[in-house]
């Protein structure tokens, strides 16, 4: 909904047809400016030149398996998944060991050739992004791999007012990044907040056309 209400037209996939047509039609219902199209993930991949994936890491390897055939070359994949003890009954603020090193390389490793995978979104609260009279004022911590790909992603996410891309360097810089969901839980759970990250110190402008 954020994204909708910042201009973009959005498409939600879902394994199930019926729940992504429901799930437009929910957010249609609480922002009827906004533009919401449900389909099932296949078609909501296919339809589109930026791919956000945002599913329990339980998840993440049989969606991109079921995703194969209809990923293709130029695509931007946006890896939200987070390795959370959670998946397999462990608490929240623990993570599992990825072989590959992070969800988003291992995400990389499953997507056909040509499709660039970055990994972004990781401390930005879910509650808060969906109460849409929560004011946001953090930063999104970007990793990928090239510069022109990270620029295609900064210039969505910037979109949404209070959030701020700042890129972290290459995409195994996502072992790091996905590490702070766990912290961020334990963090807000203490202090019952909806805390986020800041990064100080840096330029005004993060992304120079050079």
């Amino acid at each position: 909904m954020r994204l909708a209400r910042a201009g973009s037209e959005v498409t939600i996939g879902s394994r199930d047809l019926a729940r992504a047509e429901e799930a437009a039609q929910r957010a249609r219902a609480a922002l009827p400016e906004g533009a919401f199209t449900g389909l099932s993930n296949a078609g909501a991949a296919a339809a589109s030149e930026l791919v956000i994936l945002c599913v329990p890491f339980r998840n993440q390897s049989e969606t991109l398996h079921n995703l194969h055939d209809v990923l293709r070359p130029g695509q931007l994949l946006i890896d939200v998944t987070v390795p959370l003890a959670a998946a397999i009954g462990g608490r929240a603020t623990r993570t599992l060991g990825v072989w590959q090193g992070s969800a988003a390389q291992q995400a990389q490793e499953m997507v056909p050739e040509g499709v660039t995978v970055l990994s972004a979104l990781h401390t930005v609260s879910a509650v808060a992004l969906r109460d849409l009279d929560h004011p946001l004022d953090e930063d999104v911590l970007l990793a990928g791999d090239r510069r022109a790909d990270k620029r295609r992603a900064a210039a969505l996410i910037d979109g949404i007012e209070g959030l701020r891309c700042v890129d972290c360097g290459r995409l195994e810089m996502a072992r790091l990044s996905e590490q702070l969901t766990a912290l961020m839980i334990s963090i807000n759970v203490r202090y019952k907040t909806r805390a986020g990250i800041k990064i100080t110190g840096l330029p005004d402008d993060l992304w120079p056309a050079t």
